[in-house]
C-alpha cells in the first residue's frame, strides 16, 4: 500500500505532463510536410518577398522611385532598369517595390478591420442564437446583397480619397465573408461536451466565450483571411486605378497599371509588368489559402 502510494505522484505526472512537446512536434512534423511541397514553398516566398518590398523596399533597389528622367523615358526592361521606365524616365522596379506599400499595408488594414468586426459579429451570432443571430445575419446578409465593388465606391466616395478610406471601404466590402464563416464555426463548436461541460461547471458565457469557442473557431477564419487578402489587394489596386488611391506622385499598383494604358502599344511594360506583380502575389496568396483548407482537413 505505502509503495502504491509512493508511486502514485510520479505516474500523476507522467499522465499530466504538459502537451506543448506534443503540440511542437506536431507543428514541426507539419512544417516538414510543407516544407515538400515545392508549390507552396515557391508562393510562401513571392508573399514574403512582397510584403518584406512593402515595408524595406530600399533593400531591393537604389533608384529613386520619384526621380524623373526625361532622357530615359519608355526604355524597355534591361538589368539597368529591370521593369524598364515610365512615361517621364521613373525606374518602374522602384516604383513598383515603393508602390507594394501602400498597396499591402491598405489591403492589411482591410483584412485586419474584416477580420476583428467579422470574429466579433460571428461569435455573438452563433453563440447567443434567437434574435441576436436573426438581427446580426440580416445586416450581413444586406451587405452581402450589395456587390463588393460598388459598395466600396460608395464609402471611399463619402469618406474621401486616400489610403485609408480605400483600406475601410474595402474592409467593410469583405466583412460579411468572415462573419458567416466565424457564424458556422461557432454553431458547430458550441455543441460539443467539453463547451457543455464548462457551461454546466458554472463557467460564465465570456469565459466559455473566449476560453473555450474562440480559440476553437478560428481555424478555417485563418485560411479565409489569407484568401481575403489576396481578395483586398484586387479591390485596393481596383480603386487606385480608378482614381480613388494615393494622390500622385505616390506610387500604387492600381495607379502603376493605369499610368501605363496609354503605352500598351508602343511600350506594354508600363502596365504590364506591375499587373504581373499584383497576378503573382495574388495567386500565391490563393494557392497558400487553399494549402492551409487542406492541411486543416
Amino acid at each position: 500500500m505505502v509503495q502504491v502510494l509512493a508511486e502514485a505522484p510520479e505516474d500523476i505526472v507522467t499522465a499530466a505532463e504538459p502537451a506543448i512537446p506534443r503540440r511542437r512536434a506536431l507543428l514541426r512534423r507539419n512544417a516538414v510536410r510543407l516544407a515538400r511541397r515545392p508549390g507552396f514553398v515557391a508562393a510562401l516566398a513571392i508573399v514574403a518577398g512582397v510584403i518584406a518590398s512593402a515595408f524595406v523596399p530600399s533593400v531591393f533597389t537604389s533608384y529613386d522611385p520619384y526621380a524623373t528622367a526625361p532622357a530615359q523615358r519608355l526604355r524597355p526592361p534591361s538589368a539597368t532598369h529591370l521593369f524598364g521606365t515610365d512615361d517621364v524616365g521613373r525606374d518602374l522596379w522602384a516604383r513598383t517595390l515603393y508602390g507594394s506599400g501602400l498597396t499591402v499595408q491598405a489591403a492589411l488594414i482591410a483584412v485586419g478591420i474584416a477580420l476583428i468586426a467579422g470574429l466579433a459579429l460571428g461569435l455573438v451570432s452563433g453563440f447567443f442564437g434567437g434574435a441576436t443571430d436573426s438581427v446580426v445575419m440580416r445586416g450581413v446578409d444586406v451587405l452581402l446583397a450589395i456587390p463588393g465593388l460598388l459598395s466600396a465606391l460608395a464609402i471611399v466616395t463619402a469618406l474621401g480619397f486616400g489610403t485609408i478610406p480605400v483600406a475601410i471601404a474595402v474592409g467593410v466590402g469583405i466583412l460579411p465573408g468572415f462573419a458567416r464563416t466565424t457564424r458556422s464555426e461557432v454553431l458547430r463548436v458550441k455543441t460539443l461536451p467539453y463547451v457543455e461541460a464548462a457551461r454546466a461547471g458554472g463557467a460564465s458565457w465570456l469565459r466559455v466565450l473566449l476560453r473555450h469557442v474562440l480559440p476553437n473557431s478560428w481555424g478555417p477564419v485563418l485560411a479565409l483571411s489569407v484568401l481575403d487578402f489576396g481578395t483586398a489587394i484586387i479591390a485596393v489596386a481596383a480603386l487606385s486605378f480608378l482614381g480613388f488611391g494615393a494622390a500622385p506622385p505616390q506610387a500604387e499598383w492600381g495607379s502603376l497599371v493605369a499610368g501605363g494604358r496609354n503605352f500598351l502599344v508602343t511600350a506594354p511594360w508600363v502596365s504590364l509588368l506591375p499587373g504581373a506583380v499584383i497576378v503573382f502575389t495574388v495567386l500565391s496568396l490563393n494557392h497558400i489559402a487553399k494549402t492551409l483548407q487542406e492541411w486543416k482537413r
